[in-house]
């Protein structure tokens, strides 16, 4: 049975406790691991933050699995706490969901994305459209 992509992110919505971008913030100072899955060029434009980890969209799930051969040495246990960035917060939540099917059931992403990041006042740098 065919299901809308607003029945799917509401669904995966449902599985998590979404952020804040002040909360995101605080959270990383405390040892969280952000993880914006933008593409190069939309970063390019927007800007990015400081210390966040960059991991495509398409390569997320090999990074981050503590059990994958790809993992990156962030991906230390299962219970790591990763919030994940996107642009507005859309394709954040469907990554989130899906690490959670990897067994990292802490991650989240961020309400409203980078752009809400930035609107919020918190440390980003460059960007053409800021």
């Amino acid at each position: 049975m065919a299901r809308t992509i607003d029945e799917i992110l509401e669904e995966a919505r449902d599985r998590l406790v979404r952020v804040t971008p002040e909360q995101a913030h605080a959270e990383m100072r405390d040892g969280a691991l952000l993880v914006d899955i933008r593409p190069a060029a939309q970063r390019a434009a927007e800007g990015e933050v400081p210390g966040a980890l960059i991991v495509e969209r398409n390569v997320l799930e090999w990074r981050l699995d503590p059990a994958s051969d790809a993992r990156l040495p962030e991906a230390t246990g299962h219970d790591l706490r990763v919030i994940v960035l996107c642009s507005e917060g859309y394709t954040s939540s469907l990554a989130a969901a899906s690490l959670h099917d990897l067994g990292l059931t802490r991650a989240t992403d961020v309400i409203g994305g980078f752009k809400a990041w930035r609107a919020a006042g918190l440390p980003a740098t460059g960007g053409t459209d800021a």
